[in-house]
């Protein structure tokens, strides 16, 4: 047991850091062989009428150097605020179980449980006291490994009802209604404006035209999941739907802005090699990215690959992330390179504007929604973990609506003539703003 308080506190901080978010549903896991000490199961808010279930089932322990002590093996409760107590307790006293830890909320250990061949232990419990727990399962037997079925419950209740989504989501349903409705409307009228300006619709409006209608059905699944889970803790496959359209819907927002980046339709008919090499670098990372998303949604930190798919998450999207810029980059050296030479000085100053405000924008987004968006996340009171999601979502919204007027399909737009006259203006900008 010399090394659990070492890997006690490697294990819960870094859980702790990659479940920032509470969600919960139904779960039946089937646990193998593991020797684990600690195994968090669920991160949940609770209200004042919350409720823990746990069943377990084909319960089988054993160790290699000594004899297994049942009571020190067990499920319990933890607060973010009692994780600091428990961990002094583990410097105090290395051979310290935390079944035995008086900040913690104890469920049951295994000697409750029902005598072999198939032991087993089915119990409800009420959590009166509201905050955000997450269920653990603890075994301080040296050398041992576990295994068994697992079958969790974590649920408020309001009256005869019954709410399987944490304190801080159970407003999701109704924000990502709001938001698919919201996107609706954004492509209907996108679709007018291209019919009224159907001369000057090039191949990516069209390609930006699909990229809205797979944010709404992304969306409604989004809502419709949650709504499920809510009710009856399962998703009832729409799930599958959601990690479908959201697979599409990231490929294609990654791509739409590579190609707007590039010029592709609007400047040039083709795309170059290096152009071409970021689309094939970017979508299979996005698909890489999506796996692991979806590994992440639809497993837990129970697993013991949980926090490397996180890992791999996080670096396939900063590096897609980086590499949507380049493109971006390219046609604004191009353009100022394209200047010396063309003598059309107002027209290549509406582009090199034009693609640097897009710049700022990606950036903005970019930032935002992985750094702003994560810092709510882990930030905000259990209770408001909702605004997070709002905010990302209302940060997505405002990036579509800027970025589709910016490129909308008018003969007026910024890739297009300037007057003669605005000639000599448009050379003192260039050399002043962009040092020509």
């Amino acid at each position: 047991m010399t090394n659990l308080p070492k890997t006690f506190a490697v294990i819960l901080i870094l859980l702790f850091i990659f479940t920032s978010t509470s969600n919960a549903e139904i779960k039946s896991l089937k646990i193998r062989s593991d020797d684990r000490p600690m195994i968090l199961f669920e991160k949940f808010g609770f209200t004042r009428h919350g409720v823990a279930s746990v069943e377990i089932s084909s319960v089988s322990v054993t160790s290699s150097i000594s004899q297994i002590d049942s009571s020190r093996l067990g499920f319990f409760l933890l607060t973010e605020e009692s994780l600091i107590q428990v961990l002094i307790e583990f410097q105090q006293n290395p051979n310290f179980c935390v079944v035995d830890s008086k900040f913690i909320s104890l469920l049951f250990t295994f000697r409750d449980l029902s005598p072999p061949p198939h032991p087993s232990f089915n119990k409800s419990y009420p959590v009166n006291y509201p905050n955000e727990y997450s269920l653990f399962f603890a075994n301080c037997n040296p050398e041992s490994i576990v295994s068994m079925d697992v079958r969790t419950e974590l649920y408020n209740t309001d009256g005869d009802k019954r709410d399987y989504l944490s304190a801080g989501l159970t407003q999701l349903p109704f924000l990502y209604t709001i938001f698919s409705l919201s996107y609706m409307a954004f492509l209907g009228f996108w679709i007018i404006e291209c019919i009224k300006n159907k001369l000057s619709v090039h191949r990516i409006h069209l390609l930006m035209c699909v990229l809205l209608l797979m944010k709404a059905l992304n969306l409604i699944c989004a809502a419709e999941d949650k709504h499920f889970v809510k009710v009856t803790g399962t998703p009832h496959g729409w799930d599958v739907l959601f990690y479908i359209f959201q697979a599409i819907r990231v490929v294609l927002l990654f791509t739409v802005i590579v190609l707007i980046g590039t010029g592709w339709s609007f400047l040039k008919p083709f795309l170059q090699e290096k152009e071409k090499k970021i689309l094939m670098i970017v979508i299979p990372l996005q698909v890489l990215a999506n796996v692991a998303s979806i590994v992440i949604g639809e497993t837990g930190p129970f697993i013991r690959d949980w926090v490397t798919w996180n890992q791999v998450f996080l670096l396939v999207d900063v590096i897609c992330c980086c590499a949507i810029i380049f493109p971006i980059v390219w046609s604004i050296r191009s353009l100022r390179e394209t200047s010396k030479t063309d003598g059309k000085a107002a027209r290549t100053l509406a582009k090199l504007t034009l693609f640097r405000q897009f710049y700022v924008l990606v950036i903005g987004y970019l930032y935002f929604t992985r750094i702003i968006v994560f810092a709510l996340k882990t930030i905000a009171d259990y209770n408001y973990q909702w605004v997070a999601s709002g905010a990302e979502e209302l940060a997505s919204l405002g990036f579509y609506i800027v970025m589709f007027y910016m490129f909308r399909p008018i003969e007026s737009n910024q890739y297009f003539l300037i007057e003669d006259e605005e000639e000599a203006a448009a050379e003192v900008a260039l050399r002043e703003e962009f040092e020509l």
